[in-house]
């Protein structure tokens, strides 16, 4: 069934019948939740102490060893340069090494999970650097040291600024799901191409696209709702 020749009205209806909903996108959904959850819990833990180590080792850092940050530095910038596609191709067999499947959701986990570490792990170190001077210097003058400046100062004071920082990679993290899909991830974005697409299925695109939206706009919504939480607290809003 292809809806090449239907009108906007059938293909809108068909986009929301229980038929659709029921057997591709919920299934399909439970399927995108697993990577998005498996692949956000690798990213979260390399990722912040990736940027905790290029804060660290810059020159303006706790512990400056400026050889070690160029080249860490270089790498990440390398590669947050190349395209979702390229780094998910160039990562796949990587994640077929550590799962030992080459299809579905498990095979391309690794894969999502590196291609959004660079880019968190930046994010990570640009709102560490954002923390007051004044607030290190005087932490160091009652005599704490570099680990504790860090935990007990730096990173609770750019909380805010992280959770934000982790809400934008989520939703990176879920559009590459989406585009994982295309290469046998399973989920939204299989669906989408499998059948949206290569079936000319315009009812099952409008479906995706539709679920996706609603949770980027959530994962944002709660992003925003938890750096708000924090700022009241400290009252500074």
């Amino acid at each position: 069934m292809t809806f090449e020749n239907s009108t906007l009205g059938e293909i809108l209806k068909s986009a929301f019948s229980a038929k659709v909903w029921g057997e591709m996108m919920i299934p399909a959904l439970g399927a995108t939740m697993y990577m998005l959850v498996m692949a956000l819990i690798i990213m979260l833990i390399f990722g912040i102490l990736l940027g905790d180590l290029l804060y660290m080792t810059d020159k303006n850092g706790l512990t400056p060893v400026p050889a070690l940050n160029s080249v860490l530095s270089a790498i990440v910038n390398a590669l947050r340069s190349l395209p979702s596609m390229i780094m998910i191709i160039i990562t796949i067999p990587l994640g077929r090494m550590i799962t030992g499947q080459g299809y579905g959701p498990n095979a391309c986990i690794i894969a999502l999970a590196i291609s959004c570490i660079p880019m968190f792990a930046r994010l990570v170190s640009n709102n560490l650097f954002e923390v007051s001077q004044g607030k290190i210097e005087a932490a160091r003058a009652m005599g704490a040291g570099n680990f504790t400046i860090l935990t007990k100062i730096v990173i609770p004071e750019a909380l805010p600024a992280l959770i934000r920082s982790f809400t934008v990679a989520v939703i990176s993290v879920l559009s590459m799901t989406a585009l994982a899909g295309a290469f046998g991830a399973g989920g939204i974005g299989h669906i989408a191409v499998q059948y949206g697409f290569n079936r000319f299925r315009y009812d099952i695109l409008i479906a995706t696209v539709l679920v996706l939206i609603i949770m980027a706009q959530l994962i944002q919504f709660l992003g925003d709702a938890a750096a708000r939480l924090v700022l009241k607290k400290r009252h500074m809003m």
